[in-house]
């Protein structure tokens, strides 16, 4: 079997010119970073906003395990397969963050025959957008530190400041520190941390933001610690929110890019699910659905999370809808969550996958609680067997759920051609409509009684 690396290297990779020259663009409406990778300029993303938006498809997941579902990998192939099939579609997902590129997970760009590309430049650096949240974190921890130092005019509390400096690395030795070390001219010790780059508040407004001067307002309303007495302050009360949107003027564009068959992809943001939205930007979700027939992305973890939060905040900051949710499931995690042992996945266990049903069926009743349509994806791995896939495919037919068995990352879009047809079928003639569990303005603790009941 070929490494994924092996297989991108086989492309022949088109300029990125012609890839958006297939959505309606020029050249002059790209910032071209090389050959094969490009941002939106801002004149091209006003010059389309009264364009009719596509059809939204949402690719989540069962509950997350070590064995991986490949919901990036299917959104991707998703995206092909309706491309093959002559609808014009744009897979929009997130960056990846190195920490997690070079730790256990690995890379984020796809896998097999549904990939992303270029991968190493996606997966690595790319254009510059974590480090460009990185500076523009650290910069507003280091004004504020600089306020405490000279006169701190508004009384900020050095134990109480819960702004932490971020780094896009795996490294717990910098979690808990102290700062400030080294004498008065030093500035004055305290203990400090940091965080990974997509933890930071900043990634997350960054893809909350509809253009610069709304990015601006929500920086200038994050806390960044408390007073002696008590208060909150906000990054607007010193001062500070155009300094940190003029770092990230050039992040906030969305980034296009291609996939192994040619589909345009817009990449671009990177919270993660578990601590914020765990959704590429609103912008690039946009510009996708302004410029595309269809358009597949996908939210982190499970439906219950990632899902939740992409029904409940994303789409109501960026006022659109999506048209139907493909749940992944695979039989490998079935059988995790059926009791089987990680070292035995591999190994034909039809018991264990139906042990494992009840959290697949968990899923689907959340699914309906949101009122969407949605087809459950088997995604197919090597050493399946056809007993335990129709195990899956004919529990989710009992549920009332269609399911496919695809294949994307060994055969491409090819690998689900079913599915992208059953998409189509579902959602052609249906005009979505915002979902959402609870009241926008109900209070907080009410919105989370009403989340996990």
């Amino acid at each position: 079997m070929h490494s994924d690396q092996d297989i991108a290297k086989q492309i022949r990779l088109k300029p990125i010119t012609e890839i958006a020259e297939m959505l309606g663009l020029s050249a002059g409406d790209l910032d071209l970073y090389g050959n094969y990778k490009a941002k939106v300029r801002n004149e091209a993303l006003r010059r389309i906003e009264a364009n009719e938006h596509g059809k939204l498809i949402l690719v989540s997941a069962i509950t997350p395990t070590p064995a991986g579902e490949g919901k990036t990998t299917t959104s991707i192939g998703l995206a092909q397969a309706l491309n093959k099939i002559g609808k014009r579609t744009t897979v929009a997902i997130r960056e990846p963050s190195l920490g997690p590129v070079f730790g256990m997970k690995g890379g984020a760009a796809g896998g097999g025959w549904s990939q992303v590309l270029p991968m190493e430049d996606i997966n690595l650096h790319f254009t510059g957008d974590f480090h460009a949240v990185t500076a523009a974190n650290n910069t507003l921890a280091a004004l504020i530190d600089n306020h405490i130092y000279y006169d701190n005019e508004l009384k900020l509390d050095p134990r109480r400041l819960t702004w932490k400096r971020v780094l896009d690395v795996n490294d717990r030795m910098l979690r808990k520190i102290v700062i400030g070390l080294g004498g008065s001219k030093q500035g004055f010790p305290r203990e400090d941390g940091f965080d990974i780059t997509p933890a930071s508040e900043i990634m997350a407004i960054l893809c909350l933001s509809n253009d610069m001067d709304e990015l601006k307002e929500r920086i200038g309303k994050i806390t960044v610690g408390f007073t002696f007495d008590g208060e909150p302050v906000k990054v607007a009360q010193l001062g500070y929110e155009g300094a940190i949107a003029a770092l990230l003027k050039d992040a906030l564009k969305p980034n296009l890019v291609q996939t192994i068959e040619g589909t345009p992809a817009f990449v671009h943001g990177g919270p993660f699910a578990n601590i914020a939205q765990g959704a590429n930007s609103i912008l690039a979700t946009k510009t996708a659905l302004r410029l595309s027939e269809y358009v597949v992305t996908e939210a982190g973890f499970g439906f219950d999370l990632g899902a939740e939060k992409f029904f409940d905040l994303v789409c109501k900051y960026g006022q659109f809808c999506a048209n139907a949710v493909i749940l992944v499931a695979t039989v490998r995690a079935l059988k995790l969550h059926g009791g089987a042992k990680l070292k035995d996945i591999a190994l034909p266990n039809p018991q264990a996958v139906e042990a494992g049903l009840p959290n697949l069926a968990k899923h689907l009743e959340n699914i309906n609680k949101f009122g969407m349509k949605s087809i459950v994806a088997i995604n197919k791995f090597s050493t399946d067997t056809d007993e335990e896939l129709n195990i899956v495919k004919d529990f989710c037919l009992s549920q009332g759920f269609e399911a496919s068995i695809v294949d994307f990352f060994g055969k491409g879009g090819d690998g689900g051609l079913e599915l992208a047809e059953q998409a189509v079928a579902m959602t052609d003639k249906d005009i979505c409509k915002l979902s959402s569990l609870y009241d926008w303005n109900q209070p907080v603790e009410d919105k989370i009684f009403k989340i996990v009941s």
